[in-house]
């Protein structure tokens, strides 16, 4: 008897001692890579049941290095925002019409700007779709009495068109003498108020003076930039909307060209600025000549990358994973010369099918060149597709309700639970680095 007790004594403490090593090891942070995520932070551990086609354990920023100096460096800044109330970023995600919708990226938005107290940031940049005649995001609106001709550089071609997109890649233009444009905040609850807002719109001499309406005594300072094309105008007291009046100051003067509005603030936070045009692929990005020089005029501490549905929406035969590669690589130096500490968050695009029908195996082509440059760059990657279940997955998503029937694009309830899914991610890695921090430092 006395035997079998020491037995099942030394069998506890081995367990214990297990249990604890096992421990341990998920809270070591001697190498990014060997991070054990929880499946939830913030979200809803209900979900485990009521959406059991998802895989969670993947919902997190996949690290293939020891270390990442540029996500070190987003999390020190990060960091001090939160802690100290002070200084400003920049978050950009780029895509196609998932990311022009901005309804996930809103969610996103909306928890960065609202989460902690004392940093509510500013808007970004926002762009006029409704005058050029395509689906605006709901969080904002433009209007204009005057009528306005729309340019995509996914329709209209800037080597047919003579257009030099900028990075949002759209421009809308207008021929008339007096025009009117009256910006508002819509369907949010986060409406960050600005006294700066800082307009592109044609390079060279600008030949059109600008009038505020109510709002022009508040006008302390007004500043244009030929080279760049843009101007920048102060204001005394903070607005959170416009209405502006543009006024030909020439008999013979070009259109008026505009290719979006920054809207920013003294106030310390996060800026989310959504970059999206339906249909877009990478390629349309990189004919965007003037991208890299407005990203530059509002540099980047964080970037998303969720470009990659309309690039592998080919036949397999016709999918070429290494101009993919290069293409994003091209896209991502671009960024990191724009800022070379911001952190690249490379995303891996939602299972989706082929003209409804066919299995599109491209999405893990593209998941496969996206892990090798994530190593080479030592940057972090976002495995939706994996998260979704990977190939196929995207009938189980219609099934539930999460995806539209073009097996492409998701229900308003599918984007939603998208966002919530980004912003656990988020969470979870801010939650790694505090480990790795308190452990680096013996705290």
């Amino acid at each position: 008897m006395m035997r079998f007790t020491i037995l099942l004594i030394s069998f506890f403490l081995l367990g214990m001692s297990s249990r604890a090593q096992s421990t341990g090891d998920s809270l070591r942070c001697d190498s990014l890579s060997a991070y054990c995520y929880p499946d939830f932070r913030n979200m809803d551990t209900s979900y485990r049941s009521t959406h059991s086609f998802v895989d969670f354990t993947k919902n997190n920023y996949r690290f293939y290095s020891r270390d990442s100096r540029t996500f070190t460096a987003l999390y020190n800044k990060m960091s001090s925002l939160i802690q100290q109330k002070e200084g400003k970023l920049n978050f950009y995600h780029i895509g196609g019409s998932h990311i022009q919708a901005d309804i996930y990226t809103n969610d996103v938005r909306e928890f960065l700007q609202e989460n902690w107290t004392g940093v509510g940031g500013e808007r970004g940049w926002v762009f006029p779709f409704d005058l050029a005649q395509t689906n605006n995001p709901g969080n904002y609106e433009f209007k204009s009495p005057n009528n306005w001709q729309g340019y995509r550089s996914v329709v209209h071609k800037p080597n047919k068109y003579d257009i030099d997109y900028g990075l949002l890649g759209a421009v809308v233009t207008c021929p008339d003498s007096v025009i009117t444009v009256k910006f508002n905040y819509d369907r949010t609850h986060i409406r960050p108020s600005f006294n700066h807002i800082r307009i592109f719109h044609n390079k060279g001499e600008f030949p059109y003076w600008m009038h505020f309406g109510d709002d022009e005594l508040l006008v302390i300072d007004v500043s244009n930039d030929p080279y760049l094309g843009c101007t920048d105008i102060y204001f005394s007291d903070p607005i959170d909307s416009f209405d502006v009046q543009f006024q030909r100051r020439k008999t013979y003067a070009p259109e008026l060209e505009i290719y979006g509005f920054i809207l920013m603030n003294d106030q310390p936070g996060i800026s989310y600025t959504s970059i999206g045009i339906n249909g877009a692929g990478l390629y349309t990005y990189l004919d965007n000549v003037r991208f890299e020089e407005q990203l530059k005029a509002y540099p980047p501490d964080f970037f998303a990358f969720s470009v990659g549905t309309n690039d592998g929406n080919v036949p397999f035969a016709d999918f070429n994973p290494q101009v993919y590669k290069k293409n994003l690589e091209k896209m991502m130096q671009m960024v990191l010369r724009a800022n070379p500490d911001c952190a690249v968050l490379l995303t891996v695009p939602n299972d989706s099918y082929y003209r409804r029908r066919y299995l599109n195996r491209n999405i893990g082509r593209e998941g496969e060149v996206i892990e090798e440059l994530a190593k080479q760059y030592e940057v972090a990657v976002w495995d939706f597709y994996g998260i979704m279940g990977g190939l196929g997955s995207s009938r189980t998503w219609k099934l539930q309700q999460l995806m539209k029937s073009d097996l492409i694009h998701f229900t308003f309830e599918g984007y939603h639970f998208k966002g919530e899914l980004f912003i656990d991610s988020f969470l979870k890695f801010m939650d790694q680095m505090d480990s790795c921090s308190t452990l680096n430092t013996g705290l």
